[in-house]
């Protein structure tokens, strides 16, 4: 409110402001209380829970010193954190309204009925714990929502603001933070003081035809680097497990961010050039696809978009690129099993990334388990993995160029036959692993070892826990 006047008929006498400070009015004692008494200035239906609260403490248990003006909650359910300042708003107050929406988006209903009870106490109303509590789920429109409490809304009140805190907020707003700022000004009008505050920050026209499309924006692009960041994750899981050898070789199939018509019309791009159906896959973090449709590297969700554009001739917004790639099976590589390989049949990059959280090149577990694997026992590079927490293919990849693993003999693939692809890591040996599995009592038929002999996923947990 810019202008105020006193009205005579046709007279208009401008009213000169004033200000707390200047009439001796406090940020607690008096502004407080008005906000106290007429919530309605914090937006419609806002019930105030507490004021000056500070009953928190950090991971030591020390008390904070922070002390929160005003908390309260509106009729959707969220929190209202408030900020007061009698004067011009320190250039950080929205860091400290920030602090405050963070240290309360952690209270729950117990917590909240708990600061209300002892707020209506200190203000001389006995209000017991089981009716505060009542009160807010009452106060709220529909079921109460603990993922709501998550979201405070901030209310900064103050006499100005500098500039360095309405840039931030505007870009704090179009993130899709909610934080209003409302201007407090005092008039003296024929002896009487004279309090009103204005929203100056967001007003309706910004909501509508400023906030809403950058928000729109911002919620875009938070979902187009979530999906970055899961396909950039994906790889480099792939990559730390040594899942895929260099020159595994991958087939385009299209999944997400398509619809039906667009993955038809992929199909139909590709029969026009079968090499853009495959890529070649290295173990490269940032690139690791060389696809055959020009020769270049990419990373799985730049491949992803180069194709989604090729056809549609729009920009792709957020595709998790490495659901669109899978393993190609029928062309097994030189150092992995057949059998083991062909497992992967069917699956895309993500599944396999998925299926391999957490596991890692780390072979310590694997070569004391296999040193606990007694004569006359067998396993699986499939059963080895489960229990170290890795998978058959960088098992067995390890295994065929380890020289310090016990007893590589003793693990067979999953048809219980030994790999094709198993070397001694001593050239000049002409034995087999089969002989020496024989020689200790394992019975064969033909070329598959019986399962009599074969450990179960029980008894390798416990040679490893042992």
């Amino acid at each position: 409110m810019d202008h105020l006047f006193t009205v005579s008929g046709a007279n208009a006498m401008p009213v000169s402001p004033t200000g707390l400070a200047a009439e001796g009015l406090l940020e607690r004692r008096h502004l407080q209380e008005w906000v106290i008494g007429n919530p309605q200035i914090l937006g419609e239906s806002v019930l105030v829970i507490t004021a000056e609260f500070d009953r928190w403490a950090d991971t030591d248990g020390i008390p904070a010193r922070d002390r929160l003006d005003v908390l309260g909650l509106d009729a959707t359910g969220r929190l209202v954190v408030v900020e007061l300042k009698r004067g011009t708003a320190d250039r950080d107050v929205h860091l400290q309204a920030i602090t405050y929406a963070a240290l309360v988006s952690r209270f729950d209903l117990g917590t909240l009925a708990q600061a209300h009870r002892d707020f209506l106490a200190g203000r001389g109303q006995d209000v017991g714990l089981e009716a505060c509590r009542q009160r807010l789920l009452d106060h709220v429109d529909g079921e109460w929502s603990p993922e709501l409490l998550q979201r405070p809304r901030q209310v900064i009140i103050a006499a100005g603001f500098p500039k360095q805190v309405t840039h931030t907020v505007v870009w704090l707003s179009e993130m899709n933070l909610d934080i209003d700022l409302v201007q407090v000004g005092l008039w003296k009008v024929e002896g009487h003081l004279v309090a009103g505050f204005t929203k100056v920050y967001p007003t309706p026209e910004v909501e509508e035809f400023t906030l809403a499309p950058a928000r729109d924006e911002a919620k875009a692009a938070a979902k187009k680097l979530e999906e970055r960041s899961r396909a950039r994750n994906a790889v480099h899981i792939l990559v730390d497990a040594g899942l895929l050898p260099d020159g595994t070789r991958l087939r385009l199939t299209p999944r997400h961010g398509t619809t039906e018509s667009i993955r038809e019309a992929i199909v139909d791009w590709v029969g026009e050039d079968p090499s853009r159906a495959t890529a070649t896959w290295i173990n490269n973090t940032a690139k690791p696809l060389i696809w055959d449709g020009d020769g270049t590297s990419y990373s799985a969700s730049g491949l992803a978009e180069h194709v989604f554009t090729a056809v549609t001739g729009r920009k792709a917004d957020g595709i998790q690129g490495t659901t669109w790639w899978d393993v190609d099976t029928g062309h097994v590589p030189d150092s992995v099993d057949p059998d083991e390989w062909a497992t992967l049949a069917g699956t895309d990059l993500a599944s396999l990334a998925r299926r391999l959280r957490g596991a890692g090149k780390d072979w310590m577990s694997l070569h004391t388990l296999l040193g606990a694997v007694p004569p006359g026992r067998w396993t699986t590079y499939g059963d080895v993995a489960t229990v170290i927490g890795s998978h058959a293919q960088p098992v067995g990849t390890h295994l065929a160029t380890c020289d310090r693993c016990p007893s590589p003999w003793r693990v067979l693939n999953a048809a219980g036959r030994v790999s094709s692809n198993f070397r001694w890591a001593d050239p000049t040996r002409t034995d087999t692993p089969a002989d020496i599995l024989a020689a200790e009592g394992v019975r064969f038929d033909g070329d598959t070892a019986a399962r009599e002999a074969r450990l179960s996923l029980d008894e390798l947990q416990r040679l490893l826990d042992g």
